[in-house]
């Protein structure tokens, strides 16, 4: 891995990161803190305490400060992943803004339904995240002065895309630190790739400690839980999809279709194909 960094208030304010291999690491910030992250090259999966967001090149994300995880995954025949990070720290935001006011501050009493959003890409995010580039190798060249203008100029753009009401929300975010509480954690990922350790280090625990807390909040195991919800998914979009039996088992997160079969007739008492002839014409 290997990682440029250029400050601004002695926090890291832009960040290059390529790596040349597969990996799959937690990806913690620190509280206060978002980012936004432009795909050069390369494919990954971002997992959020609400979201799973699949990156690919010239796509971006901007996330809040919490537990999240990170793998890079195949793209084209190639290990090879690069971006730009944009960090967003509170303490530097105050210091920029000191004499006016915070553009994309506004209290707000409703809770935070996402702290983690996939930036639909425009040509105007594309040049300025590639333009950074060049001051990576030429860093005698910054001020102050001029990364803040740059730091302005990423807000201005952000809050003109279509997502800039998810963008508000996230940045306001920063100054108000709400929090997700650990069912609003699980419900947001009982369709995702994640194993129960990742998904125990989203809601801040252990994996012994979040076993006795899922299991004192739902009266379950986590897998017997997530397993049962994907099921009962399945026979649902049975009776109303027409999308084949083997794609909504992967839709529904089941790495196989035989899999899926042996856990709907368990439950059932009859096989999907059964199940979708019998049920789909009385919805």
């Amino acid at each position: 891995m290997n990682i440029k960094s250029i400050d601004l208030f002695g926090k890291t304010l832009f960040s290059w990161v390529t790596i040349e291999e597969l990996v799959h690491m937690p990806t913690p910030m620190p509280e206060n803190e978002a980012a936004f992250v432009y795909t050069l090259e390369g494919s990954c999966v971002s997992y959020s305490e609400t979201h799973e967001l699949n990156i690919t090149a010239n796509q971006a994300v901007l996330a809040k400060s919490g537990n999240s995880t990170f793998k890079t995954v195949t793209y084209g025949g190639s290990n090879i992943y690069s971006a730009i990070s944009i960090r967003f720290n509170k303490e530097v935001l105050e210091k920029v803004y000191n004499d006016t006011p915070l553009p994309f501050y506004k209290k707000s009493n409703s809770p935070l339904t996402a702290n983690s959003v996939k930036i639909e890409n425009n040509e105007l995010l594309s040049q300025f995240s590639k333009g950074l580039i060049y001051y990576f190798d030429h860093q005698e060249l910054l001020t102050d002065e001029l990364l803040i203008l740059k730091l302005k100029e990423l807000i201005v753009l952000l809050l003109q895309t279509e997502d800039a009401p998810k963008v508000l929300e996230i940045m306001s975010n920063l100054f108000e630190n709400k929090t997700f509480e650990f069912k609003e954690i699980v419900k947001a990922h009982i369709y995702s790739s994640l194993n129960i350790t990742e998904l125990a280090q989203l809601t801040k625990h252990n994996l012994s400690s979040f076993k006795k807390e899922f299991k004192r909040l739902y009266n379950n195991t986590p897998s017997n839980y997530i397993i049962d919800q994907r099921i009962e998914k399945v026979a649902k979009l049975l009776t109303v999809s027409n999308d084949s039996i083997s794609n909504i088992a992967y839709d529904c997160e089941f790495k196989t279709l035989a899999h899926m079969s042996r856990v709907f007739k368990t439950k059932y008492r009859i096989s999907p194909s059964e199940y979708r002839l019998n049920f789909s014409d009385k919805q």
